[in-house]
């Protein structure tokens, strides 16, 4: 933290990060009543540490939170939509995905209480800032830029194991839909992240062209923030990235004529729990084919009225269906909502066509 005192004497801190400070302005602007808002914002962020190359003490967020939904499904579409940055900033081939699961606070609180019967042993091995996060939170030890550190974790237990039934079903979900997705990533079981408000899903890229500050972009799940800053209990998951990391690499690995121009929104409206994935995996593949499309895809199975009406509040032009029977014959409804007629059942490729046409 940069904190220090001002001419009266009063303590100031910078802030060192923007999701709490996210949570705040939503509880007190009265953010969350809208259904499942999806937020970003961008700006300076303080840090009171040596600068290095990628690290100075003072640097930009550009950051994306979802309030209000708790299942693997929006993990895994922040994780899409990061992905899709990389490869449209042509830096996709230089970073690299991890994910863990940290579980619930019970896990947490088991997998510390092992961590530091782990490191008994090599007390004599630790620095005293080690020493100190041994005692106080031995997780932070696991963020440890120390060779030696590193080494000695190797051998360390894995919170993987100490996951409960909740955790573990949420995580295997969320692999098992990233590898659907063509997501590439990797599991790391030391991955903490640097906060304590993470559960569950906990996510970073790292890149090995910026040396020892190689993360790019990290996240995870807060479910349990919005509660300890006064508000109603609301599950959240985001990210943040670092700008300045950000320009470094795409100055060194940049595409030129990249189009951001957008003008047509689309909506899929998922009548089943299944069609989610579904839905998600099939918004990827036409993203691919109309990069400028903007597609929402709704991760909550509501009504069908309310997503309709949903969607077409969000201003989107065409709503894209799924529900049993085109699961059952891998195809996709499309309808119209400026001029309301009829919907019309496609494969994909049809849809692709449909779309370009209206785009």
């Amino acid at each position: 933290m940069y904190t220090f005192e001002d001419r009266n004497g009063d303590g100031i801190a910078l802030r060192p990060e923007g999701t709490a400070g996210c949570v705040r302005a939503c509880l007190e602007n009265d953010l969350l009543r809208v259904d499942s808002p999806r937020l970003w914002y961008m700006g300076p962020m303080f840090r009171y540490e040596r600068p290095q190359k990628g690290r100075s003490r003072q640097f930009h967020q550009a950051s994306a939170e979802v309030f209000g939904i708790d299942n693997h499904n929006v993990d895994a579409e922040l994780m899409m939509m990061a992905t899709n940055l990389w490869d449209v900033l042509g830096i996709k081939n230089q970073v690299n995905l991890e994910i863990n699961s940290i579980g619930n606070s019970d896990t947490r609180k088991k997998y510390k209480n092992l961590l530091q019967e782990f490191f008994q042993s090599f007390s004599s091995e630790l620095d005293k800032n080690s020493q100190r996060q041994l005692t106080e939170n031995p997780l932070r030890i696991l963020d440890s830029k120390s060779k030696k550190i590193k080494e000695i974790l190797v051998s360390a237990p894995s919170i993987l194991d100490q996951l409960d039934s909740e955790s573990e079903d949420h995580f295997n979900k969320l692999k098992d839909l990233l590898t659907k997705l063509n997501i590439n990533f990797e599991v790391n079981d030391k991955l903490v992240r640097g906060l304590d408000y993470y559960n569950k899903t906990v996510f970073e890229w790292k890149t090995k062209d910026l040396g020892a500050q190689d993360t790019v972009c990290g996240g995870g799940r807060y479910d349990d923030l919005v509660g300890q800053l006064g508000g109603k209990d609301s599950p959240a998951v985001g990210f943040s990235m670092g700008l300045e990391r950000l320009i470094l690499l795409v100055k060194e690995h940049s595409k030129d004529n990249v189009s951001t121009e957008t003008e047509l929104d689309c909506n899929f409206i998922c009548l089943t729990d299944d069609s989610v994935s579904y839905a998600l995996i099939n918004a990827e593949k036409i993203r691919e084919a109309i990069p400028a499309i903007n597609l929402k895809v709704n991760l909550q199975v509501t009504s069908a009225n309310s997503q309709f009406k949903r969607a077409d509040k969000s201003g989107s032009k065409i709503a894209l269906i799924v529900g049993e029977e085109e699961l059952k014959d891998n195809t996709i409804s499309i309808k119209d909502l400026e001029i309301k007629e009829s919907q019309e059942t496609l494969n994909l490729d049809q849809i692709i066509n449909r779309l370009k046409k209206l785009y």
